[in-house]
């Protein structure tokens, strides 16, 4: 009899028990329903309340976004100082690239001053602030403007060199024999064939048979053929009325229409036509009238020295 009594009331505790998880659980329930509920509620009310302009909702709206408006304030501030930093690294920039400028244009033969848009300025830093959105656009507005000149005074500079570089090109004032002595120099001289005084109208340079000969500049050829007076011939034309003239040669390389660069190899020495020996006879017209070689050359050579003496000055 007691054990039956004893199993009863177990069984009536644990139906107690669980009663009572459940009603913990339904209760907690409850409890986290009533509060979204209650936060639903209360945004929409706050909400309605900002949008249809009731009495007390303005100053609360202000008060809850006053946070947000200085996050914002604050981030826009950060990237205007960052902007500013690097504003500041561009035109530090352009100053340099505007002092490069300068330089080449004079090796351009261009006055620096013709293009020179922003005014020099400096002084001592007694204060600083931060720059305003419109201060800094006005700031990009001007270094856009300085941009834009730099690149077309650079792309004068450039034309300038190109042309400069062409007209060198064009110049006959490479050694046609590489490292051949002059024979027979430009002017009057006695005739080797007939021992009397006569024009000599180039510049005779010795050479074994097929040495190498060059082209002194850049141009065309205009006549290649076989001459009486200078054997097998090479005429090239370089522009502007300047005429070089390759003559006696063993072989030829080239052929009339070709279009020959400095220094390339347009024949070979020979003693062709009314020569008394293997040479080159080189010569330089212009608008035609025949011209000493040599003062061509000569130029060319002190052109050299000054670009290696220039090289020399650049390294540190």
């Amino acid at each position: 009899m007691h054990i039956i009594i004893t199993d009863a009331w177990l069984a009536r505790s644990q139906a107690l028990h669980l009663n009572g998880l459940k009603l913990l659980a339904a209760g907690a329930l409850g409890s986290l329903v009533l509060m979204l509920g209650a936060v639903a509620t209360y945004h929409w009310v706050f909400l309605q309340g900002v949008r249809q302009g009731w009495p007390g909702f303005e100053s609360v709206a202000r008060v809850v976004t006053q946070g947000d408006v200085n996050a914002q304030n604050l981030y826009m501030r950060e990237n205007l100082d960052a902007m500013a930093r690097k504003l500041g690294e561009m035109q530090a920039r352009m100053l340099q690239i505007e002092s490069l400028g300068e330089r080449v244009a004079g090796l351009a033969g261009l006055n620096p001053a013709d293009f020179k848009v922003v005014p020099g300025a400096g002084g001592a830093l007694v204060g600083s602030r931060t720059l305003t959105m419109e201060e800094l656009n006005q700031a990009m507005g001007q270094l856009d403007v300085a941009s834009g000149s730099r690149v077309d005074w650079l792309m004068a500079v450039e034309s300038r060199l190109f042309d400069q570089a062409i007209q060198r090109a064009l110049v006959p004032t490479e050694e046609p024999v590489k490292g051949g002595r002059v024979g027979s120099p430009f002017g009057f001289r006695i005739d080797p064939i007939t021992g009397r005084s006569a024009l000599h109208t180039g510049l005779d340079f010795p050479g074994d048979v097929g040495t190498p000969i060059h082209a002194a500049a850049g141009g065309v050829v205009v006549v290649q053929e076989y001459h009486h007076a200078y054997g097998n011939m090479v005429e090239v034309d370089h522009g502007n009325g300047l005429i070089t003239r390759y003559a006696h040669s063993s072989r030829v390389l080239v052929k009339k229409g070709d279009i020959v660069k400095r220094g390339q190899k347009i024949a070979e020495v020979g003693s062709t036509g009314r020569s008394t020996g293997p040479h080159l006879h080189f010569e330089v017209w212009f608008s035609g009238v025949a011209q000493d070689p040599q003062r061509f050359l000569a130029a060319g050579d002190n052109l050299a020295a000054a670009e290696q003496l220039a090289q020399k000055t650049r390294k540190p």
